[in-house]
């Protein structure tokens, strides 16, 4: 990369390489930011001067970023962040605010949080917007450094370990967690299924076929690694990625599968449905939101975490 000048750096430009880095779109980048796309599109250029890499390049209908871009875009990102909180500080009115937010979480989560926080929107903040990411991954940490995501929503027992950890020798903790909810998991099958009554054991699930839920399209999950402590394993025969399709599946076969507790009532299956407690004892499952550094002091991002903070109470007392 070339030497930069930054007494001569237009820190417009970086306002401009955060957007396209965002939305990976030129089109969407020049509306965000009230820009022609021909303007992004010389900002662009400019930098790509400057850098001596080009930054993006053409893909399908949008832009993929060069090595170069990933590597500056957190530090940029942070950098503009600081500088919006340092110039005004708490500066967000939701009533007239145009901001757009992304979120990243499974169906089960979004099933019961979007409800609440759409009602919240819809009172408070009618022009702001949001987008919701499937969540593929227990450790979301890569979609808040690089992927432009705000808040990532969901149990991520091995990263919240690991941040407590290091939260100890951080004066700044790269990452901010704060408990939404907590849940449980339930063995679900079809009504009329042989192990839907009567004694279930530990022998008669392993023996099942089942269906695993897995967002990173792995082929074991949180219960096969609780059987594996026991020495047990079952037979997986399909994953999917969605607790949704899960619940349509099971409803119509004998497959077994686990769904978080609140969301067997969402499947539009629950009749065809029965649920029942796992034969194996399993650690509570905690439902936290996730977000960097960079977003703890801004005002939009405050009042996003507390809108979804708000919707999850909404959802409680419904």
């Amino acid at each position: 990369m070339k030497d930069l000048n930054f007494r001569t750096l237009d820190l417009n430009l970086l306002r401009v390489f955060d957007e396209v880095m965002a939305e990976r779109n030129l089109t969407r980048a020049a509306h965000n930011l009230s820009m022609t796309q021909p303007a992004v599109s010389n900002a662009l250029r400019r930098l790509r001067e400057l850098t001596g890499d080009d930054l993006v390049r053409r893909s399908g209908y949008g832009v993929e970023p060069t090595p170069l871009a990933m590597t500056l875009w957190p530090t940029v990102r942070e950098a503009l962040q600081q500088l919006r909180a340092a110039l005004a500080p708490g500066a967000f009115d939701p009533s007239t605010a145009t901001s757009h937010f992304v979120l990243a979480m499974a169906d089960a989560t979004a099933s019961k949080i979007m409800p609440g926080l759409v009602h919240l929107l819809d009172r408070e903040a009618p022009q702001v917007t949001l987008r919701v990411l499937p969540l593929t991954t227990r450790d979301p940490r890569e979609l808040l450094e690089s992927a432009g995501v705000d808040l990532a929503i969901g149990y991520f027992p091995g990263v919240l370990a690991e941040l407590g950890a290091s939260h100890l020798q951080e004066h700044v903790p790269r990452y901010q967690a704060r408990r939404l909810y907590d849940t449980e998991y339930v063995l679900v099958m079809r009504q009329g299924h042989p192990l839907a009554e009567g004694p279930l054991t530990l022998d008669d699930y392993c023996a099942a076929r089942h269906l695993l839920v897995s967002f990173s399209g792995r082929p074991w999950g949180f219960v096969d690694e609780a059987l594996a402590a026991k020495s047990r394993r079952r037979r997986v025969v399909l994953t999917v990625n969605q607790f949704f399709t899960a619940g349509q599946v099971v409803a119509t076969s004998d497959l077994l599968t686990v769904l978080p507790r609140h969301f067997v009532g969402m499947t539009g299956q629950e009749h065809a449905l029965v649920h029942r407690p796992l034969p194996l004892d399993m650690p509570p499952v905690h439902v936290d939101m996730l977000w960097h550094r960079q977003a703890q002091s801004s005002g939009a991002q405050r009042w996003l975490r507390d809108a979804v903070c708000r919707a999850v109470a909404l959802e409680a007392e419904a």
